[in-house]
């Protein structure tokens, strides 16, 4: 299993966002987490990724412990250098881009890989242009991503995500900034890295894609997660009122 999480809990001030969560990713799963807005599915995405720091449960990459809960019921991260090796199993693509708008296409793909992993120049650029060519966009790699739309710039943003050779693959909302016409660009493009067995958890509001794609489905809502399954099982005949109440707003 490539990826563990066990009773995640996590706070902000007197919120509480993430309350007991558990669940495991097995090596080229697709996982999608649906659920309404506020339920904590991005902020569980940035616990995985340690862009948050969790305030109970364990987090296990490979079967290794990242962080866990000691006697006194806090939180523990390993040490940084052993975190930082954690972090290289795990890529994630934001709803934004986050592309560095001041570097090319090509320079936001190499600068990581260059700097973080210390590939050299000459591969690093070439494993850059063999993603963008699998994205379609080879011809935009000297553009800046101001001169490329928003589908282009997701596209990059996947790329660039991909350049650093995770693990596994996070996706938070990736199509929410985007309209329906480049929407369909970019869940293309994660169709058919699901369709080469690329370990994927996609937090979405596009059903039909969930449906389609994933393995299996997690609905969190309230902080928890409410029904899990297979795709099929959790849209056509979902367990749980609070499931059926929220996928009735979506056309089956």
């Amino acid at each position: 299993m490539i990826l563990e999480m066990n009773h995640i809990r996590k706070h902000f001030d007197d919120l509480d966002v993430l309350k007991d969560i558990s669940f495991g990713v097995d090596s080229g799963e697709v996982v999608s987490i649906i659920g309404p807005s506020g339920s904590g599915k991005s902020t569980l995405l940035r616990c995985a990724t340690f862009l948050e720091k969790i305030d109970g449960g364990e987090i296990l990459y490979m079967g290794e412990k990242a962080a866990y809960t000691d006697e006194s019921g806090n939180a523990v991260y390993v040490h940084h250098q052993q975190l930082r090796h954690f972090r290289s199993y795990c890529g994630l693509v934001f709803q934004q881009f986050n592309l560095f708008p001041h570097y090319t296409v090509l320079r936001n793909l190499t600068d990581a890989p260059i700097h973080v992993q210390h590939r050299e120049r000459e591969e690093a650029e070439a494993t850059a242009m063999e993603l963008l060519g699998k994205m379609g966009i080879k011809d935009k790699a000297l553009a800046y991503p101001y001169q490329l739309s928003g589908g282009q710039q997701q596209r990059v943003a996947i790329a660039r995500a991909l350049a650093m050779r995770p693990e596994i693959l996070f996706f938070d909302e990736p199509t929410s900034a985007l309209d329906p016409e480049l929407t369909g660009e970019v869940l293309k493009v994660i169709r058919q890295l699901a369709e080469e067995k690329m370990t994927m958890v996609v937090v979405t509001h596009e059903m039909p894609f969930a449906k389609a794609v994933s393995n299996r489905v997690i609905f969190m809502a309230g902080g928890v997660i409410v029904e899990q399954g297979d795709p099929l099982k959790v849209f056509d005949d979902p367990q749980e009122e609070r499931t059926k109440q929220f996928l009735q707003v979506f056309e089956r």
